[in-house]
Parts: structure tokens; sequence; C-alpha cells
């Protein structure tokens, strides 16, 4: 009887599932671009181009690891490395002396740049020792000249055609380890590597930028040894000194990038992932619940027929079977564009490498159409318990009734809910950085649960008061007035995803506004230097800042090596921006004025093992000038420096300050990414730009202190866009449940408008009550949402920058603007649909 109810109801009154259907099918979407995300970060892997021919490749770790607790409570937390980590080029000779390796080789890559004045293009630079290490043999014969020697270099032959260079020339080449003239001794068949400089093994060794040591140790096996055991006589000899990669796991080496695309991806698709699902459960909750109350006039005539709540609910449950699987394979294709163009917009962000491909397989597609279902079950017991457990003589006159008070165990839930948030923050007023803000996440997750359970009394109490100016609108706002708090229940099915989104999105927006605002800000105010000198190329050879500082009518130049370090927050690992800086650390003041709170920069150069901190990170790590400073430099070498002083403007400059010589040797590539330069008294600041403009690599250009923003954190950027992407996808998916839940109501209400209709009520009037209550509802959900985003935004921002949250009016304003437009669309639309027929043939229609 129940399957048969169940698909009647479907095939005879599909527009009663309609709306159901549209929530299900944008929340699967949403929940399958996620899984697959998060899915493809938990799989991605780079299959080895280079090292394809090589059984065994040694490489350092690319991740840093902390273990807390002790016991069962034990657990390990990991972060990425800024940089590429490194091993000692000694291991080479170790890993040589087993009996089953034939050759173990150092393998080095360094950027090198044509220096200036030359046209030629840019190379990969790397020791004559790996000629023809992608190939099957291991080597390559020169397709003329010979090898290098101290002061030569052997080209690849096609990048030599490209340059007009031939065996004999001479070429001015800068890379990390200095700048030189070279000649020109022979040149190489074109490998894998695309452009490359093969110099002496020993002159490469001081090009890099690190002498002593290497991005990984290719190890090929003798005849007769299977990889198997190459493999354990490696792992024997390099111990815990390194990683031994095999099999695919071997691109790793040559993509050093793919721990942190790993992070990127699961970051997004598990996290975001979470909160998408949890909004999409709980606008799918209150959609189909709608849906299932707008019916509860059939429940009560099968309750008073004689159905028992057994099968009314088992209908109930029917349905849902019925029309969330559909609604969740309708969702997998939009989900899977969604993904898709999520994935590409991060590869060309270069948050991951290309090589990576979107992995799609069937378990984000089941959990998508798993949740759907679930949710759509919930939803429907929840939303069919009141009319099943009717009376059956009194079903038909009960189920007439709105309820007006929710049930004790949802408002005990919700209120629990409430007071978790006040407590929560509270918590993060009272704390910095990173741990404010991952303590105001939660807060925003309970005042939602909150908003969620507490729907229909939250309605009623913000109706009742903003309706009250409506009551001196004439008969339409009264109408409106009363409406909107009579069916409080009905319409917080529509309040509650415009007032959770609001926060969502408010939360994510304006925090980046927020950071965006006093990051230029502090850029605006920190860099006091008179010219920025910034490469065209990877970056400016460490000398540039000495060759500048000697250009007549210049006063001061400090180069400025961007890089990250790691840190200990707690139980966490977290990353900051950190500059090494060259030059005299007393003249820094002059191209940077940081506002130092307390120690002085001057003593940043006493020595390599000191350091100088923002004041927020400072607090966050509980130390003073004096104090040591544990943390992990971008390789992950580990370093405790003393701290020197603390200073105020560290957003969009640096969090972390080190001396250049600390740091360069633990870059990927020791090249700075600006040069700031300080007029001397007097001087003709347009004849100084133009000397300037001589020093750097080809493509080099010289600006003013606005520059300085040009190459900024591209991790701050990135979580920018990410956090934009959030929010239009959570705001797009809120839109389009508010609006279906709003044309849902208004069409449920054809009776009551033929019955105003009948009592004298013209058209205009409707249309203006529908009006009224639609602003009622944008307002009530702006308003609540964006209370819990303000109090979520306020320990975030004073943890994260130090300052109250910014609300630019021009993001805002539109935002609050759309949202007022599109709930005046989904209520006027289906009004004048419903004013197109007669009142009469309206009033008869069947519910």
């Amino acid at each position: 009887m129940t399957n048969g109810l169940a698909r009647a109801s479907v095939r005879f009154r599909p527009a009663s599932f309609a709306g159901s259907l549209v929530a299900l099918l944008f929340s699967a979407a949403i929940i399958t671009a996620c899984g697959v995300l998060l899915q493809t970060g938990i799989t991605a892997h780079v299959t080895p181009v280079r090292y394809q021919h090589i059984p065994v490749v040694v490489a350092g770790d690319t991740q840093v690891r902390i273990t807390t607790g002790h016991g069962e409570n034990r657990s390990t937390s990991e972060a990425a490395l800024p940089e590429r980590a490194r091993v000692d080029t000694s291991l080479a000779a170790r890993i040589a002396a087993r009996p089953g390796v034939a050759t173990a080789v150092p393998d080095v890559s360094f950027p090198v740049q044509p220096a200036a004045g030359t046209s030629a293009a840019a190379w990969t630079g790397r020791p004559y020792a790996t000629v023809g290490l992608d190939t099957a043999a291991g080597t390559a014969a020169l397709v003329q000249g010979r090898a290098p020697r101290a002061e030569e270099v052997v080209l690849d032959a096609a990048s030599a055609r490209a340059a007009h260079l031939a065996t004999g020339d001479r070429v001015a080449l800068a890379a990390p380890g200095g700048t030189a003239t070279y000649r020109v001794s022979g040149l190489a068949p074109a490998g894998s590597g695309g452009a490359t400089a093969w110099f002496a093994d020993r002159t490469a060794d001081r090009l890099s930028g690190h002498p002593g040591t290497a991005d990984a140790i290719a190890v090929r096996a003798r005849p007769g040894v299977t990889g198997t055991v190459l493999d354990r006589q490696v792992r024997q000899a390099v111990g815990d000194d390194a990683r031994v990669l095999t099999g695919d796991a071997r691109g790793r080496a040559e993509e050093p990038g793919l721990t942190g695309a790993k992070e990127v991806l699961t970051g997004l698709g598990g996290s975001f992932g979470g909160i998408a699902a949890m909004t999409a459960v709980f606008v799918v909750i209150g959609t189909v619940a709608l849906a299932t109350g707008q019916r509860s006039r059939e429940f009560a005539l099968l309750r008073a027929i004689g159905a028992t709540p057994r099968q009314i609910r088992r209908t109930v449950a029917t349905e849902a079977m019925i029309v969330a699987p559909v609604a969740g394979a309708l969702g997998i294709l939009p989900g899977l564009a969604l993904a898709s163009w999520w994935f590409d917009q991060l590869v060309d962000r270069g948050a991951i490498p290309e090589q990576v491909s979107l992995d799609i397989g069937p378990i984000p597609l089941g959990v998508a159409i798993g949740t759907t279902l679930v949710s759509a079950l919930i939803a429907g017991y929840a939303g069919a318990r009141r009319p099943a457990k009717l009376r059956p003589s009194l079903a038909l006159g009960e189920s007439a009734v709105e309820r007006r008070r929710p049930g004790v165990i949802r408002t005990a839930l919700g209120l629990a809910a409430a007071a978790g948030g006040v407590t929560l923050a509270g918590l993060a007023a009272g704390q910095d950085g990173d741990n404010a803000a991952n303590t105001a996440l939660g807060v925003v997750m309970c005042f939602l649960l909150a908003v969620a359970l507490l729907g229909q009394p939250l309605t009623w109490l913000c109706t009742t008061v903003l309706g009250l100016p409506l009551r001196s609108a004439g008969a339409s706002g009264s109408l409106a007035a009363d409406n909107t708090r009579a069916h409080a229940r009905r319409l917080a099915s529509a309040i509650t995803p415009i007032a959770m989104v609001t926060a969502f999105c408010g939360t994510l927006v304006f925090l980046q506004s927020t950071i965006r605002h006093v990051a230029d800000d502090h850029v605006r105010s920190g860099v006091v230097a008179d010219h920025v000198l910034t490469p065209g190329g990877p970056g400016l050879p460490a000398a540039t800042a000495g060759r500048a500082a000697r250009v007549p009518g210049v006063d001061t130049a400090v180069g400025v090596l961007r890089t990250g370090v790691v840190h200990r927050s707690g139980d966490a690992l977290q990353s900051s921006t950190a500059l090494g800086v060259s030059g005299d650390p007393a003249k820094l003041a002059r191209v940077l004025d940081l506002g130092v709170g307390s120690g002085s920069l001057a003593a940043l150069g006493t020595s390599p093992d000191t350091v100088a901190l923002d004041a927020s990170l400072a607090r966050s790590l509980h130390v003073r000038p004096g104090d040591a400073v544990p943390f992990w430099l971008g390789d992950g070498t580990r370093v405790r420096p003393r701290l020197v002083a603390t200073y105020e403007r560290g957003l969009g400059l640096g969090e972390v300050l080190l001396p250049r010589a600390a740091v360069a040797g633990h870059t990927s590539a020791a090249l700075d990414a600006q040069v700031l330069v300080r007029d001397a008294p007097g001087a003709d600041h347009a004849a100084v730009a133009r000397r300037l403009a001589a020093l750097g690599t080809p493509g080099s250009t010289v600006t003013d202190a606005a520059g300085f923003a040009a190459r900024a954190d591209r991790d701050r950027e990135l979580n920018a866009w990410a956090n934009t992407v959030m929010a239009a996808v959570l705001g797009g998916f809120a839109a389009v449940a508010a609006a279906n839940t709003l044309v849902m109501t208004v069409l449920d209400r054809r009776r009551e408008v033929a019955l105003l209709r009948l009592s004298g009520t013209t058209r205009r009037q409707v249309r203006d009550m529908m009006r009224w209550e639609a602003l009622l509802v944008a307002v009530t959900g702006l308003l609540v949402g964006g209370a819990i985003a303000w109090t979520t935004l306020v320990p975030i921002a004073r943890g994260v920058t130090g300052s109250a949250p910014y609300v630019p009016a021009g993001t805002a304003l539109p935002l609050a603007a759309a949202t007022v437009l599109l709930v005046l669309a989904a209520t006027g639309l289906p009004t004048r649909a419903l004013l197109r027929r007669g009142p009469l043939a309206a009033g008869a229609e069947r519910q």
C-alpha cells in the first residue's frame, strides 16, 4: 500500500516534489565537486619523466611532522615545506659503496638567466654529470664540442640555436651563486628538461646557491640486481637521512610542489566540502520538510481513513527513495563540471602542478547520492512526524493549524548551540592569530546550527519587530506583517538559507577584505624606498643589491629574498612568510619602516642566528626579544635563532625577518624578489631609476613603493581567491535554495490568495502584500546572518590583523541588494502567476 501511495504521489503530483528535487540536485552537485577534489588530493601523483629510467631516487622529506599526545591519544600533524627539501651530496658515496649499486648521481637544478644586456633565453642549470640522466643508457653523446671545464658551459642544441649561440661563443649568465661570462664548450641533445645549461660539477655546485646539497640522488643498479634488492640496499645506506622513492613516488622528487598541491586539494575538498555538505544538508532538510508539511492535509486524510503512523512514515521514506536518487544522479554532471573548472583554475594559478590530473572515481559520486538520500529521509520523517501522530478523528482539523512552538528537544538543542557559539566567541576574543581563526570557525558553526534549529521562533521574533513599521503602510503592509508573524514556520525555510549563507559568505569575503585592507595599509606605510627594482624572470642575483648601492645617487640598497618558514602553533603546524634581507640592518629603516615595537632591527646582522617577528606572530609563539624562536626553514632545516625585535607591519610585507645569509642556502632558488633603493639627498630621481634598470636581468623594471606589492605572497592571494570561490558556490546554492523555497511557499498559498480576492482585495494589494513579505524575509535573513558573521569576524580579524573587520560598502551593499532582488523576484513571479487565474477557480484547485 505505502509503495503504491508513494509512486502515485510522485506521478500525479510532480509539482509537490519539484522544489525538493531542485534542492537535492544542487546539494548533490556541490558534494560531488568537493568529493572529487578531496579524492584527487588523496591520490594525486606525478608520473616520473626525468627519472623514468631511474629505479630508485633518494630525495629529501617534503613535509614537517610533529607528534603530540601519548599512547592512544598520539596524533601526528604535517605541513608541506615552502621550499624544496634537499639531500647531502655525501650520501651519494655511501649509496655507491653498496654492492648492488652501479651509479649514484647527485642531481642539482637551478635557474640560469642571461645577465643584463644579454638577449638570450633562460635555462635550467645542471651539473654535467647528469647529461643523459633521463635516457635509458644514462649518458648522451654531445652533438658538438666537449665537456665543460671551469668557466665553460654546455647548452642544449635547440636553445643555443634560438639564442644564436655556437661552440666557442661567450655568454654572460646569472645564477643564484653568482654572475660570470662562460664560454660555450659544446652542444648536447635536448632532453626532457627543456632549455638546459650544463656546467662542470664543481661550478654547478657553487652556482646552485646551496653547495654540498642536491635535489635528489639518482641510483642505478648493477646488471642482474633486482629493484627490490636495490631498494633494500639503498635504504640501508640512507637510513633516516632521506627518503627512498620508487615507482610513481619518484615523481615527488621531480615536482616538490606536489605535497603542497595535495594539501590544497584535500583542504578545499575536505574542509570546504564539510561546510558545504552541512549547509546543503540543512537547506535540503528545510526544503523537504516544507514540502512534506505542505501535504499535511493529505496525510491527515490518510489518518482519518485508518492509515497507521507506520504507513505514513513508510510512504514518506518511499517517496524519498524515489526522488533523492534521481536528484543525486542529475546533480553528478554539474558537480563534475564544477570540480573540473575549479581544478583547472588551481592549475592556472600555480597551486597544482600541470602533471596532476583530476581523479574522478565512484566514491564521491556514491557519497553525493547517499547524502541526498539520507537528507531526504531525515527531512521527510521530521516533516511527517506530526501528521503521523495525529489522532484520526482530529487529524483534518489539527493539520489546518500551524504549530506555534517548536518541539522541546529541538528548542533545547538550538539554545545549547547558541550558548556554545557565545562561549566560543568569548574564547576567540582572547586569542591571537591562527588560534583565534580556528576557534572562530566553531563560532559560526554553532550559531548556524542554532539558526537551523530555532528558525521558527527566530523568524517570529524578527518579523514581529520588523513588521511594526508596516502597520502604518496601509492594508498591504498590515496584512504582510500579520502573515509573516502567523506563518513563521513556513517562512523560516526561506530565511534559514539566506541567514546561513550570509554568515558564511560574509565571514569568508570580509575576512579577505580585512586582510587585504590591512596588508595594503602596511605596504603603503612600511615601504619607504624611492625605487623598487623587480626582476622579469625568477629573481635577481644576490650581488644586485651591492651593485645598486654603488650606483651614483643611491644612499641605501637592500635586497629582499622571499621564502617561508614553518612553526608550531599549539598541536598544529602553520606556515608564515619570511624575508631574507641583505645589507646593513641599521639602514633597513631607510627603505622599510616596519613599526618596530620592541628590540632593535640593527641587531639583526650581529649573527646569522637572529630573527625579527611580526608582533602578532610573536604573541602567538609566546616569545619576547632575547628568547630563542624554534621553527623550520623553507627546506625543513630546524633552527632556533634569537629574537632581536618585534614589529607591527608584517602583514603584506613579511611575518618573519631574517638575515639573507641565514636563509639563502635553504631556498629553492636564492634569488632576490626585489631590491629596495633609497636616493641620496639631492639625487636626480629619474637618473637613478635609469641606472638601476641597467643592473637587473632582462625584463626587470624599476617602480616606486607601490610596485612592492606586485610580487605579493602567493599563498595569501590563493587563499583570497579560494575563499571568494567558496563564497560564490555557497551563495549560488543558497540563492537557488531560497528562491526555490519562496516559489514553493507562494504557490502553496493559492487558496489564501483566492480568499483575499473574493473578500475584495485587489490584485495590486495582493502584490504589494507579497512584496512587503519578501522584504521582511530578505531583511530578516540578512540581519541574522550579518550578526553571526560580525560576531565571528571580530575575533578572527583582531587575531590575524590586530584591527576591527573592514567591510567595504562597495562589496556589502551590492550583495545585500542582490539578495533583496532575488527574494522579490522569487515572490513576485509566482504571485503574478496565481493572480492570472480567477479566485473561484484557484480556490477550487486540489491541494
